[in-house]
């Protein structure tokens, strides 16, 4: 689904920014939590817009449905007035309606399936954009203090210069790293799970239609004729 491919895509690209702008991780935190805010109105936009699919395709089986039950009915009164070519004409009509109708049901599991996914990516990103702006103080301060023993670090002997050097690009370098897990886990989140039974539901949606005459003898039988 292109929508679940794109989300993806906004979340890798709001990583890579971050990466580049990790030499001010107090900037960063803002600008993380302003990206999200975005990704966030166009989840929600796509969220409504599947909803609204998943809405339309239920409508459309819920009406073949009835058009079905129609044509049956139909089927049956023109047997009790004697008319049995009638019957036939609908019961064609019947068939028809029942094969367009395995077609919708399959889209409306799809359309279903697709909005479940579209509600949860969207609590999750909202849970998650809570849980930063918690964080977000916390963060900042942390930062201050890191700045602060920098600045220490710059004042004492070259050898200690070095290793403040390397304990602030480790500590860096851990922030990269716990993103690109979330990252990679998001990624994981959002791919979609292999349904085998849709596999095989092509295989078998043909099998076991009855046919014209089958149908007439069976509303016969049920009509006492």
């Amino acid at each position: 689904m292109a929508i679940l491919e794109r989300f993806g895509d906004i979340i890798k690209a709001n990583i890579n920014v971050l990466l580049e702008k990790m030499e001010d991780p107090e900037k960063m935190i803002d600008q993380y939590l302003e990206d999200m805010m975005k990704d966030l109105a166009e989840v929600k936009q796509s969220t409504a817009e599947v909803i609204a699919e998943e809405t339309r395709t239920k409508r459309l089986v819920e009406q073949n449905e009835a058009e079905v039950a129609k044509y049956n009915e139909f089927a049956k009164k023109a047997l009790v007035a004697g008319n049995e070519d009638d019957a036939r004409t609908f019961i064609n009509k019947k068939q028809e309606l029942e094969n367009a109708g395995a077609g919708l049901m399959t889209a409306y599991a799809a359309a279903h399936e697709n909005a479940i996914k579209m509600r949860q990516m969207h609590d999750k990103l909202t849970a998650d954009i809570e849980t930063l702006r918690a964080r977000r103080q916390v963060i900042k301060s942390k930062v201050k203090v890191a700045k602060t023993q920098e600045t220490l670090n710059e004042a004492t002997q070259a050898t200690k210069k070095i290793a403040g050097a390397k304990s602030a690009f480790e500590r860096m370098e851990g922030k990269a790293n716990r993103m690109l897990d979330e990252a990679n886990a998001m990624a994981e989140l959002n791919m979609e799970p292999i349904d085998e039974a849709k596999a095989l539901e092509e295989k078998y949606a043909k099998m076991g239609n009855a046919s014209v005459d089958d149908e007439i003898s069976k509303l016969k039988e049920e009509l006492g004729l």
